[in-house]
C-alpha cells in the first residue's frame, strides 16, 4: 500500500509539479511549501533575544507587554513580503501554517516566549473572513501552535467593526482606523495568563495596539507580542 501511495505521489508530481511559491523552482520530496535555498534566503531578524529591539521599541508606552519580536524583515521585493502576499491573496492556507512553523521554531527555546498560555491571532472581521475565506493570521497561529504546543483561541478575541483596508493609509489614519474596534467576548477566559499576540506582518503597530487594549480587559493578563513579518 505504501509503495502505490509513493507511486501515486510521484505520478502526480511529474504531471502536476509541485513549486515553491517564493521562486516557482521545484520542489523536491523532503520540501514541504518553500524550498531549501529560499528558507536560507529568507529576511530573519534576529530579534528573539533582543529585549531592545525595533519591535518591541514599537510599542514602549504604547501598550504594556512583556515580550516583542517578528521573525523576518518585511520590505519591497523581498522572500517574507511575496510570502505574506502569497498567504494573504492567493489562497494560500498551507503556507501560512507552514510559515508559522518556521516563526514557532524561531520562538522556541526563546526564554521570553517560554511561559506563553494561549496564542491568540489578531481576528479578521466576519465580513472580511467571508469574502477572504479564511484569516491568514489564524493559520500562521495554527503552525506556531503546533510546534510550541500551546494552544490557539481564535474566537474569544473578535473585531467588532467593519473597516476598510489600511494597505496605503498613514500611521495616524491606520491607528484611527482601528481604534476601538475590538473586544473581548469572555474577559475571564484569559484571566491571568499569558497570551501571544499574534499577526502576520507589523507596520505602524496600531493593529496590535489595538487588539492589546481589548486583551487588557482579562483581569491579570499578560501580553507577548509576535508578528511573521516586521516593516522597518
Amino acid at each position: 500500500m505504501n509503495h502505490l501511495v509513493l507511486y501515486l505521489r510521484m505520478l502526480t508530481d511529474l504531471v502536476f509539479p509541485r513549486v515553491c511559491p517564493l521562486c516557482g523552482n521545484v520542489l523536491v520530496e523532503n520540501e514541504k511549501m518553500i524550498c531549501s535555498r529560499c528558507l536560507t534566503d529568507l529576511p530573519q531578524t534576529h530579534f528573539r533575544n533582543m529585549q531592545d529591539n525595533p519591535v518591541a521599541r514599537m510599542f514602549w508606552g504604547r501598550v504594556p507587554f512583556s515580550a516583542a519580536t517578528s521573525y523576518l524583515f518585511f520590505e519591497k521585493g523581498n522572500k517574507a513580503r511575496k510570502m505574506i502576499h502569497e498567504i494573504k491573496y492567493h489562497d494560500n492556507k498551507e503556507l501560512g501554517y507552514e510559515a508559522g512553523q518556521l516563526t514557532g521554531h524561531y520562538l522556541l527555546s526563546t526564554e521570553a516566549f517560554m511561559d506563553i498560555d494561549i496564542i491568540v491571532p489578531v481576528p479578521l472581521h466576519k465580513r472580511k473572513h467571508k469574502i477572504r475565506g479564511y484569516n491568514q493570521s489564524e493559520w500562521i497561529g495554527k503552525g506556531v501552535s503546533e510546534v510550541l504546543t500551546k494552544p490557539i483561541d481564535c474566537d474569544n478575541l473578535y473585531r467588532k467593526v467593519f473597516n476598510p483596508s489600511q494597505t496605503r493609509q498613514n500611521r495616524y489614519s491606520r491607528w484611527k482606523n482601528v481604534e476601538g474596534i475590538f473586544d473581548l467576548r469572555d474577559p475571564g477566559r484569559f484571566a491571568g495568563k499569558h497570551l501571544l499576540l499574534l499577526d502576520d506582518v507589523i507596520t505602524t503597530g496600531s493593529t496590535i495596539e489595538a487588539c492589546s487594549l481589548a486583551l487588557r480587559k482579562a483581569p491579570g493578563a499578560r501580553i507577548s507580542i509576535v508578528s511573521l513579518a516586521f516593516a522597518y
